[in-house]
């Protein structure tokens, strides 16, 4: 077994060493950490606007406000300050004027607000009842594309009316119940106030783009067949920006084609995401496509890159590509001449970059973290990153964190699995210590070298944490997603109990001190390892999972996926029956485990904890269910991720042996 990337840093002394002051993280912290994303930079570039969102515990809400800083970095101006949040910060064209939405005025939901640069108060520019999902600017900023969903029907609010339904996939974790409104295409004209419907039908029409000479929108939707929600063959559509005009499509595919989309400079061509073949949706890896804007046959750009790409941007002679790359721990920015396809990557180094934006005159602004550095925005120049923002330096001054190391190991099938290592706070390289597993859901994402709180706090109460990217992860190829298709909890589990045989090997993990957890697909896998190898795990979490895999058809959101790549229940038993085995071998378990998951999750419903807690009571193995009220997939109410934190570190210090004093027990 051999360590790669960073492995040489093994015996390197932790970040604290430079602070013996440094006090550990404790589980409150995550609130004094602000979120700093949607970098959006001026025409001219020298301004990037951006978002920093706060949390505040005593409140117990989170709020986001625009800021913007100067190209130099000299100048950083917060923009608003109401507490009702702003986001989607977005400079007009000519740069006079700088957007956002926000739900400021209570009832209306989100609306654009305009900001005039030289001065002023924030004047609200749209009035949708419901509120607007996304908006562009017109090339001459004279009008917006806006997308809107259809408003419920609010009369008699205080008088529950029965939901109907007819649709087949009928759930989605945030929506809540699919009724028949959908989501269509408005312009609005900023001087007049003039609001014109530009899409309609029972269709959904997202992302809409302007041609560079203002006189076609491009949009992507599903309108083909029968039954939209059957399918992921979304397709990309043109149509002329002004009332009464009808939409003509310009991809003919098979696959999802969807965006980002972005037209070339000189508008003679679309640039599109392809998705692969629809049973492999869940794990799709898409490629860039390029299609003239009177449709035809797609040249696809890039395909040898055999990475997840995204954030594509062109520049501004059409010559180049810019786009990120997500590519084994890291991802990065790559320049792709468009001619010959020839791909640059740049400044490649052990961190995560964001979505990027990118000006008139080629300047780029983007975020990026580092495992000992939450996401700040960065400007890219001269080939390098330069920090332009430090909204977590004061915080970072007071706190012990550890730097993060990539390693591998080999599995008993011949693969070769990666992971992110964090080492435990205050302890020396030749220690074997209690040793966590932390598995990341998806599985179509990965572990990377990026700020991750949750894996610094159980550094800083004494545990190593392991973070592998198990066969199902992106980064690593398509071959590597698509391996765990129709067969769950086989290759994963074999990727996940070879890192704890090589923690066990190479001196870093207590054999007798293993404990392991995630969230969605993580707790999923939680389940298969617990119930493969009852012996080798002291505790386990496990949240907003599932094993009994039957029981979530018609309960959660992933119809369509079930079909393409399980089947109906009724045609295929057997597959979900073993898919399903985590549940049917409960009796295996002999791991205390611990289940938890928002209320209201549509996404994998609470339903799944509440079964294996039951299985486990059932057996007694010790057990805990914990329930967010009003809560859905991800856990957003400040208390609650602060609870959440709490009883994991409760849990693993009640069955596992710490090199840290145990954490209080949580409130029952």
């Amino acid at each position: 077994m051999r360590l790669v990337l960073a492995t040489l840093l093994l015996s390197a002394a932790p970040l604290q060493a430079q602070d013996a002051a440094r006090r550990p993280l404790k589980a409150d912290d995550f609130a004094r950490i602000k979120s700093v994303g949607e970098p959006q930079i001026s025409p001219d570039g020298e301004w990037v606007a951006y978002t920093v969102t706060t949390i505040n515990l005593a409140k117990d809400n989170r709020d986001t406000d625009v800021w913007m800083v100067s190209w130099d970095g000299r100048t950083n101006l917060r923009l608003t300050s109401s507490p009702d949040g702003e986001s989607s910060p977005r400079w007009s064209p000519d740069g006079k004027y700088l957007s956002f939405t926000s739900s400021r005025q209570e009832g209306r939901g989100s609306q654009v607000w305009l900001l005039d640069r030289r001065g002023g108060e924030a004047q609200r520019l749209t009035e949708f009842r419901g509120g607007i999902s996304s908006y562009a600017w017109s090339p001459d900023a004279s009008r917006l594309a806006l997308t809107v969903t259809d408003a419920r029907d609010t009369a008699d609010a205080d008088k529950p009316k029965p939901i109907v339904i007819d649709r087949y996939r009928f759930k989605s974790d945030g929506s809540g119940y699919l009724d028949r409104r959908r989501t269509h295409i408005y312009l609005f004209d900023i001087a007049t106030k003039q609001l014109d419907t530009l899409t309609a039908g029972d269709y959904d029409d997202t992302q809409p783009v302007w041609s560079p000479d203002g006189k076609l929108i491009a949009f992507s939707s599903k309108r083909d067949g029968e039954d939209p929600d059957r399918s992921n063959n979304s397709d990309v559509y043109v149509i002329e920006a002004r009332k009464g005009a009808t939409p003509r499509k310009v991809t003919t595919s098979p696959y999802d084609d969807s965006g980002p989309i972005v037209w070339t400079p000189d508008g003679t061509q679309i640039l599109y995401m392809q998705g692969g073949e629809p049973k492999y949706s869940a794990y799709s890896q898409d490629v860039f496509a390029l299609v003239s804007v009177g449709g035809g046959t797609p040249r696809v750009l890039g395909k040898a890159i055999d990475r997840d790409v995204g954030s594509p941007a062109f520049s501004s002679d059409g010559t180049a590509l810019y786009f990120t790359v997500t590519d084994n721990l890291r991802r990065y920015l790559a320049r792709m001449t468009v001619g010959d396809e020839k791909v640059e990557k740049l400044a490649v180094a052990d961190r995560v970059i964001g979505g990027f934006t990118m000006s008139k005159n080629g300047r780029l602004a983007t975020t990026v973290t580092t495992p000992a550095q939450p996401a700040e925005v960065f400007a890219f120049d001269n080939g390098e990153y330069r920090k332009l923002t430090a909204h977590n330096d004061d915080f970072l001054k007071e706190v012990q964190l550890v730097n993060a190391e990539g390693v591998s190991w080999e599995t008993r099938d011949g693969n070769e699995v990666f992971s992110i290592l964090h080492r435990p706070i205050g302890t020396a390289s030749a220690t074997r210590v209690p040793t966590l597993f932390r598995i990341h859901g998806g599985p179509n994402s990965q572990n990377g070298f990026e700020f991750d709180f949750e894996r610094q706090l159980f550094a800083a109460n004494g545990y190593a944490v392991l973070s592998p990217n198990y066969r199902g992860s992106n980064g690593r190829g398509h071959a590597w997603k698509k391996a765990i298709f129709a067969d769950w909890g086989n290759k994963e589990v074999v990727d996940i109990l070879a890192g704890a045989d090589w923690a066990v090997k190479t001196g870093l993990a207590d054999p007798n001190n293993l404990g392991i957890g995630g969230w969605s697909y993580g707790c999923i896998l939680t389940n298969y390892a617990i119930a493969t190898d009852p012996n080798r795990f002291k505790a386990a979490t496990c949240g907003a999972g599932s094993a009994l895999q039957i029981s979530m058809y018609g309960s959660d959101q992933y119809v369509v996926q079930y079909e393409n790549e399980i089947g109906r229940p009724w045609e295929n038993p057997d597959l979900w029956i073993r898919i399903s085995w985590p549940f049917f071998k409960a009796n295996r378990i002999k791991t205390p485990t611990q289940y938890l998951g928002g209320q209201n999750d549509f996404n994998v419903p609470i339903i799944g904890g509440e079964q294996m807690y039951q299985a486990l009571k059932s057996i007694g193995v010790p057990s805990e269910l914990i329930i967010y009220p009003n809560e859905r997939h991800g856990i957003n109410r400040p208390s609650f991720v602060k609870d959440r934190y709490e009883r994991y570190l409760s849990w693993y210090a009640k069955y596992m042996k710490t090199t840290r004093p145990a954490v209080s027990e949580p409130e029952k």
